[in-house]
């Protein structure tokens, strides 16, 4: 029985040691458990010898991947190129010899599918076939009818169809006969002949380039053009586009100096949106509001007006939304508001009383005097009916830092109150707290500032401020076009649509 598994191609896993062989086997010998492979392949390499032999104590498993059939000889042919999947027990094989089937087990298997390697292609050459490879070449033909009778087989690739050809497949001598007997089975299965089709990649950066994309562009935009139908534009047109604050129709130029003062200016500004804001001097300043004031814009409505505005800048620099909103009731701002006895101390009033209706706790600072003003003494009333905190004394101010000092001890006018002890105090209080200051309408000269202030608010327009004055902000306090104009100034207003708008030193 041993003589009838000649010339069968095997596939012998020896374990992890030895690794996978494959061959046709020679011959098998009962006595000493023996058997014995030509021409083998290890591991999916040829081996170097011509014939190895194996004892049944090494086998792990053995696989029958083809048994010859009877009038195939057992000992011609090389291995045939196929890739093989090893079962973890056993496997079955097809009939022998006899009639019968056989079915070989081994107990374990753990070795990964070996691919058996493939011979290059013979391409143009007399080959003699020889009777020993008559028999492969039989097997491949086989092979072949069963690929080509296959559903849905198609060729894949002109390089695979090349390499997948059997070592023992001998490719005929090319002749002039188109359906002659020469040609082979091949040609049959894959279609047209393999040395017809180049093997060049195809070139898509050059095939690109032959595309002229500027004439093509223009001989759409000349069929549009003679057509009636709208244009699309050639590619070196780019549309206009338009920011959503900009407006698309055409407009008159811009005119950037839109506020003249009748003397030269000694200093100018300028907005965000690039408008000329110069500065007036403090005497044209004060006949601006006395005239105002004559026509009804009273000294009660410009105080209003200042601690609206003021309130409003202040509550921005405070945090604004992401501070005040009732989340954040824990972190309620504080303000100390430093006030003198005279126009500018009821502004900062005005504004404080603003700040503590919107939530903001307030420290009101106002000196004892016997008689106030009217002013003062109003806004002091009002100021009385929120819970803002009032003091007199320096002692009475936080020794923390607060969140913000607004400066309202200064005046244009009485400059003796500068020597007087509790501003004196209050100042030293100011420079060692370590808050930013906000000054509302600080003066022109800067020796008369004791407290450097990092913002300040000018009023209608603004006055010639120093460096000490820090950033300027102006805001509209309501005063008419035509009061401007009785003063001789060509006025057009800066705002836009705020009341309160950052000016730049040009």
């Amino acid at each position: 029985m041993a003589t009838d598994w000649l010339g069968s191609i095997v596939s012998i896993n020896c374990g992890e040691s030895l690794g996978v062989y494959q061959g046709r086997v020679s011959a098998v010998d009962q006595v000493s458990q023996t058997i014995s492979l030509t021409r083998p392949f290890h591991n999916g390499v040829k081996c170097l010898v011509p014939e190895v032999t194996f004892r049944a104590g090494d086998i792990t498993e053995l696989k029958i991947l083809e048994i010859p059939g009877p009038g195939d000889s057992r000992q011609c042919g090389d291995l045939h190129q196929t890739e093989m999947s090893i079962p973890g027990v056993g496997c079955q094989v097809g009939p022998s010899q006899n009639g019968t089937g056989k079915v070989l087990k081994k107990p374990i298997s753990s070795s990964a599918p070996q691919n058996i390697p493939r011979r290059t292609d013979m391409k143009n050459q007399d080959i003699i076939i020889s009777p020993q490879q008559q028999c492969s070449k039989s097997y491949m033909d086989r092979h072949v009818e069963t690929l080509t009778q296959s559903k849905g087989f198609r060729r894949r690739h002109n390089s695979w169809s090349s390499s997948s050809r059997h070592p023992n497949q001998v490719t005929p001598k090319k002749s002039g006969l188109k359906n002659g007997q020469m040609k082979s089975k091949d040609d049959e299965c894959f279609g047209d002949d393999i040395d017809e089709i180049p093997d060049t990649d195809f070139d898509f950066e050059g095939n690109l380039a032959l595309f002229d994309k500027a004439a093509v562009f223009e001989e759409i935009e000349t069929y549009e053009r003679r057509s009636g139908t709208r244009s699309r534009g050639t590619p070196n047109e780019k549309p206009a586009r338009y920011r959503h604050d900009e407006n698309i129709l055409e407009s008159e130029p811009i005119v950037y100096r839109r506020i003249v003062v009748p003397q030269n200016a000694n200093k100018e500004f300028c907005t965000d949106s690039g408008l000329v804001v110069p500065s007036v001097s403090y005497e044209l300043h004060k006949k601006l509001l006395s005239v105002a004031e004559k026509h009804g814009l009273t000294l009660e409505r410009r105080l209003e007006m200042t601690g609206v505005c003021a309130s409003q800048m202040a509550l921005s620099l405070l945090g604004g939304p992401n501070r005040l909103n009732p989340k954040n009731v824990h972190q309620r701002p504080t303000v100390a508001l430093l006030c003198g006895p005279h126009v500018k101390g009821a502004q900062g009033i005005s504004c404080g009383r603003h700040l503590s209706n919107h939530d903001v706790h307030v420290i009101l600072f106002l000196p004892n005097f016997v008689k106030m003003l009217e002013s003062i003494t109003n806004e002091l009333n009002l100021f009385s009916k929120t819970q803002g905190q009032q003091v007199s004394s320096v002692r009475d101010l936080p020794d923390t830092p607060v969140d913000l000092v607004i400066n309202c001890l200064d005046c244009h006018e009485n400059a003796f109150l500068r020597d007087q002890p509790w501003y004196k105090a209050v100042v030293d209080w100011a420079n060692q707290n370590r808050a930013p200051v906000l000054s509302i309408d600080p003066p022109i000269n800067e020796m008369e500032q004791g407290i450097d202030a990092k913002w300040s608010l000018a009023l209608g327009l603004p006055l010639p401020l120093g460096e000490r004055a820090g950033r300027v902000y102006l805001c509209d306090i309501g005063i008419p076009q035509k009061v401007f104009q009785e003063v001789g100034i060509n006025y057009h207003s800066p705002f836009g649509c705020k009341f309160v708008i950052p000016l730049h030193s040009t």
